[in-house]
């Protein structure tokens, strides 16, 4: 039985730089760690310290997974000066992941802001790797520039799939970019889903996650069905540091995706 406090042994096999400030490391592990799309884990580097992240990968591929991250601190700008061959610690998964059985049967709407997109993708792997388990996904991606946008070369292959849709945005306009223009909410206007039925889930920076949820609530979407991937203040996995409750709730072992419903109320939830 594999103990929680002690990081597994990861071979870093490769790394995908996807934008100037992000990068995607293809982790091997020296033994699977099964996980659900959403759920979180800590990568360890002796000497350094620790820091949470949600898997970008398919969860169909234990054994070998990919964590998508963006240089904002110590711990992440060690990480981007790792090259193929350097060893990481991995411990985990921790938290539920994604109410796979609340999407099921529904139209989803995929929000992402920036490096948002990396847990989303590994529940988009989830949806398309189970055709009919939506009636539709919709994905709404928007970062601050062109440049800025992660797996570009994917989203061709994603709208090519049957009942799947992608729209891209930028926060201003920019030399170059003939598509949409204006923050991700503004994809939610008139958004093509039966809004009454369809979920939706969120993932990007806090400040998003805020207005991307009030805007959902106000387009009509019910707020039991906005999931929030509240991906902050997480570090021992457990519950037991007491750092990153939301009202009652711990969003490592509670979340770290709850529902707009379970978090309104909650003051400073959002920021």
């Amino acid at each position: 039985m594999r103990n929680d406090f002690l990081p597994m042994p990861a071979l870093v096999e490769d790394v995908i730089v996807e934008t100037p400030t992000i990068r995607t490391f293809v982790l091997q592990l020296a033994e699977p760690m099964p996980f659900r799309a959403g759920q979180f884990v800590q990568l360890f580097l002796p000497g350094v310290g620790e820091a949470p992240f949600t898997p970008s990968s398919s969860p169909s591929e234990p054994g070998r997974i990919e964590v998508t991250v963006l240089a904002a601190g110590r711990v992440t700008a060690a990480l981007h000066e790792l090259a193929a061959g350097a060893e990481v610690g991995v411990r985990g998964p921790f938290g539920r992941g994604y109410p796979l059985h609340e999407l099921e049967g529904h139209e989803v709407v995929v929000v992402g802001g920036g490096v948002g997109l990396a847990p989303l993708r590994s529940l988009l792997y989830t949806l398309f790797e189970r055709p009919g388990f939506a009636r539709r996904v919709s994905i709404k991606y928007g970062a601050r520039a062109p440049q800025e946008l992660c797996f570009r070369s994917q989203y061709a292959d994603w709208a090519a799939r049957p009942d799947v849709d992608v729209t891209t945005t930028i926060d201003r306009p920019s030399a170059g970019w003939n598509g949409r223009v204006g923050l991700v909410t503004t994809l939610l206007d008139g958004v093509d889903v039966d809004v009454r039925d369809a979920c939706a889930v969120s993932c990007g920076p806090e400040i998003m996650l805020k207005f991307v949820a009030r805007k959902l609530v106000d387009v009509g979407f019910r707020a039991e069905h906005v999931f929030l991937s509240m991906n902050r203040n997480m570090s021992c996995g457990m519950g037991i540091c007491g750092r990153c409750n939301v009202g009652s709730r711990y969003l490592c072992k509670d979340g770290p995706d709850l529902s707009y419903a379970e978090v309104q109320a909650v003051p400073y939830a959002l920021g």
